[in-house]
């Protein structure tokens, strides 16, 4: 479906009908570590040219070591895709995310951290939004303001991932397609494709609202990948 150009960008093939289709690998909570360093190389090693964009939803490191994030770089390494990520909770538990950020990003991974990022595809300007989200809940059964200081950091943290994911669809609003990755979902909005990790359980798919919400958690999926399609001539729902 796509071919790599030499400056790294991607060109989508037109289908019979003239729809650009964006073909999109997502997969969350890979858990990075020796044991599964194997795995993880071979399974990106398999995407293809076909996959015109990998994202990662979280939980990169099964426990935050920067030695583990390496893997995920040789695996990046491995794929013509480009590959957009953002970091879970898993990631933070050794108090080396910021090194771990800084080496993915190094290592040729897009990370988001409360930031949004423009790419090419077919000629098309694709936006994605990334945050890790946070605990906080959904109204009316969220976490208040109120209380406790440790109950209302936990508030104003959510609140920044919250204030993060505005402010970046605000940024890809001319997009013709926009995505967002988060670790967890945190609230409503309307893009054309909204993922997340963290969840082992449950449904692979949702809804916050009336905006579909799908789960790419590898432990929930049992399987290494969730394949999407998007036709990037215009925004569309993903087409599976």
């Amino acid at each position: 479906m796509a071919s790599q150009n030499g400056d790294g960008r991607l060109r989508g093939e037109e289908s019979p009908r003239g729809e650009k289709r964006l073909r999109i690998a997502a997969t969350g909570d890979v858990h990075c570590r020796d044991s599964n360093r194997e795995a993880v190389v071979e399974s990106f090693a398999q995407l293809g040219e076909d996959v015109d964009l990998v994202l990662v939803a979280g939980d990169l490191t099964s426990h935050g070591r920067l030695e583990e994030a390496e893997i995920l770089c040789e695996a990046a390494a491995v794929t013509a895709a480009p590959v957009y990520a953002v970091l879970g909770n898993h990631d933070w538990h050794a108090d080396e995310a910021e090194a771990i950020l800084e080496r993915l990003q190094a290592g040729g991974v897009h990370m988001l951290d409360r930031r949004a990022a423009v790419c090419q595809v077919g000629g098309v300007e694709v936006g994605i939004v990334g945050v890790k989200g946070f605990v906080g809940g959904f109204a009316p059964r969220h976490l208040p303001d109120f209380g406790e200081p440790s109950l209302r950091a936990v508030y104003a943290e959510a609140t920044e991932e919250v204030e993060a994911l505005e402010a970046g669809l605000h940024e890809v609003a001319t997009c013709p397609v926009r995505i967002v990755r988060l670790a967890a979902p945190i609230l409503e909005h309307g893009p054309d494709l909204v993922l997340h990790g963290h969840a082992h359980a449950g449904s692979p798919d949702g809804l916050i609202g009336e905006t579909p919400v799908h789960n790419v958690s590898q432990p929930l999926l049992g399987t290494d990948f969730r394949f999407f399609e998007l036709d990037a001539s215009e925004a569309h729902s993903p087409i599976r």
